[in-house]
């Protein structure tokens, strides 16, 4: 969907990646300011994460297309033979898990470059992430795309017969996955924020983007079961196996960290503990 401003014309889709950006760093500046930490870094690092996120995530496409694209000649060999297809992002096709690795890596270099720890501020930023996500995922309801199987429940959506794969042409209503995917980054999100501030004084820095390397890939490897148009690499769905991977890596990682006998946490300097938040309030309360 496009509209215009004069002769300038402005993608819906794009118009929502970025209001879902801006939320999750606002988000993320409420975390930082909350654990004692300068806010301003969050905004000085998005140009970062947005550059290398959308990288990774048209990498991604060009890498794991759709079967649809695939059944249509555009392959990767295709994408590495049309240099300009290749960049045309806004032709559509951005994949999440190459966002998320290439914003990683991007942000890995500035924390790196203005000596942060790492992995502090990634706790900061997992529950914006989330938030970004959620509201990223309504460009594909603008685009009618990432839509599952076909159904007749009662809160299906409405495919236009352009947007149908050709075997579903006679099929007009769909599981509105989109929708699906936005319910369960909202609830990702909730829980690291309650997560982080129910269990500050027993979480290692790190657990609360763990976490969320649990809870997203749980979720979408499950929702892949209903996807109609799977990025398939040697006849396995890439994004499912993928999630997979990373789920268990993550949950590993945690039990591992809080495994019976292990070193207590330590509170990483900037970030006071919960037991000292509660003390500071109380003491303005007195005051």
């Amino acid at each position: 969907m496009v509209f215009y401003l004069g002769p300038l014309p402005i993608h819906v889709y794009g118009l929502l990646l970025m209001l879902g950006a801006l939320a999750g760093s606002w988000l993320a500046t409420v975390e930082a300011r909350r654990r004692g930490l300068d806010p301003e870094m969050i905004w000085d690092a998005l140009v970062w994460v947005l550059i290398g996120g959308v990288i990774g995530a048209r990498l991604w496409h060009v890498f794991t297309p759709p079967e649809s694209m695939v059944e249509m000649g555009i392959t990767t060999h295709y994408y590495l033979t049309h240099p300009l297809a290749m960049i045309a992002v806004w032709r559509g096709g951005l994949g999440i898990p190459g966002a998320v690795m290439g914003g990683l890596l991007a942000f890995w270099l500035f924390a790196r470059r203005r000596k942060l720890n790492f992995a502090l501020w990634l706790d900061v930023a997992a529950p914006g992430i989330a938030l970004g996500q959620a509201i990223g995922r309504w460009g594909n309801y603008v685009n009618q795309e990432l839509y599952g199987a076909p159904t007749h429940l009662p809160w299906a959506i409405y495919i236009d017969p352009a947007h149908r794969l050709p075997q579903f042409a006679d099929q007009a209503y769909y599981h509105p996955l989109f929708f699906y995917e936005f319910l369960w980054n909202l609830l990702n999100m909730g829980v690291l924020l309650y997560a982080a501030r129910k269990w500050s004084d027993r979480l290692r820095t790190g657990d609360i983007f763990l976490m969320y390397l649990v809870i997203y890939p749980v979720g979408r490897f499950f929702l892949e079961f209903l996807r109609l148009d799977p990025a398939e690499v040697g006849g396995l769905d890439i994004n499912q196996m993928l999630m997979a991977v990373v789920a268990l890596g993550a949950g590993a990682a945690l039990a591992w960290r809080h495994r019976p006998g292990a070193p207590a946490p330590q509170q990483p300097t900037g970030a006071p503990s919960g037991r000292k938040r509660r003390r500071r309030r109380k003491q303005a309360k007195d005051r």
